[in-house]
């Protein structure tokens, strides 16, 4: 088991932990009193900074519940943060744009991540044709 080690912003933050049982997600939570505008841009404090161990990244994303809830889409619908980002004021932020107005609280669920291994190194070989089964289209439908 990977140990990370984590510092938080202060007492009032809940301590992270998998969701529920449910999940390899664990939620993160607003560190701050945030009142947004419709059309408003704000990075909202997360209260947690983590030393990632080598050769890991964390994928922070929203919860499914989050624009229902608050209204608020991530900017970056998936940010990245590598083991470089690990320093005692390298704090965790989600960018959110309001599409409505909002009033998110302290320790409110917003977004959500999970810690992944950096993907190996690849080679691409340009081919003619592939050679797997047709789906037919885009996406998981196989329709354009």
């Amino acid at each position: 088991m990977e140990r990370i080690k984590i510092q938080y912003l202060n007492d009032t933050i809940e301590r992270l932990r998998y969701i529920d049982g449910k999940s390899d997600w664990i939620d993160l939570r607003s560190a701050e009193e945030v009142e947004m505008k419709a059309g408003e841009f704000r990075l909202i404090h997360l209260g947690v900074a983590m030393q990632l161990p080598k050769g890991y990244e964390a994928h922070i994303v929203p919860r499914s519940s989050t624009f229902k809830n608050f209204g608020i889409i991530q900017t970056n619908h998936c940010g990245i943060v590598d083991e470089s980002y690990c320093g005692p004021n390298d704090w965790f932020f989600m960018p959110a744009y309001a599409l409505r107005d909002t009033v998110i609280h302290v320790n409110d669920r917003i977004c959500q991540f999970r810690i992944e291994k950096h993907q190996p190194a690849i080679a691409f070989e340009e081919v003619e044709h592939l050679t797997g089964e047709d789906r037919g289209g885009i996406g998981s439908t196989g329709k354009n």
